[in-house]
């Protein structure tokens, strides 16, 4: 908390090393929660990419009295969701309707990510409802408190949950026992 009212201060001030030092505390954070929100590496990358870029571009003008991991992580739910109400506008296509559809290489680094159970769990988590989605990352890939994330999200700390365990029970109904 004391390092990030320093990093903030600094990031207000003009000073390159208190954004240097809060993309290397933050980045890999942000990026498991992108990544399980959007179960698509190259698409989480960029939104922690644009939320940096967002940061860099408005720090002189921040109002954050020292809640920077939380002012980050609300940035990038806000930048996900923009992206996936933009993709839900777009026509989509069948499959079947699509001609010449290669299978995508994926880098070393992802190998160990892209396992067939994590690539289930993912496609089942990506099958519940966004705010039961949302909560359960928060919780267990962000590794907050359900109070910091009602806190984040201006619920009630009984919604949020409400939230991870109906989230929960449907995950479990949706992989049949498998897990």
């Amino acid at each position: 908390m004391i390092e990030d009212m320093l990093l903030i201060w600094k990031l207000k001030n003009g000073r390159e090393q208190g954004f240097v030092r809060t993309y290397v505390k933050y980045k890999n954070y942000l990026l498991k929660i992108a990544y399980a929100l959007m179960n698509n590496s190259e698409q989480a990358e960029d939104v922690v990419q644009d939320v940096f870029v967002s940061l860099a571009e408005s720090a002189p003008r921040l109002r954050l009295n020292g809640n920077l991991k939380g002012y980050l992580v609300r940035s990038l739910i806000n930048r996900v969701y923009n992206i996936k109400k933009a993709q839900s506008a777009k026509p989509t296509k069948r499959l079947s309707e699509c001609q010449g559809v290669c299978s995508p290489q994926h880098r070393p680094d992802q190998w160990v990510l892209l396992s067939d159970e994590l690539r289930r769990v993912h496609q089942v988590l990506n099958e519940l409802p966004d705010e039961q989605r949302l909560v359960i990352t928060l919780h267990l890939r962000g590794n907050l408190k359900f109070k910091q994330i009602a806190n984040l999200q201006g619920l009630s700390i009984n919604t949020v949950q409400s939230r991870y365990r109906y989230g929960l029970e449907k995950l479990r109904i949706l992989l049949n026992g498998e897990v």
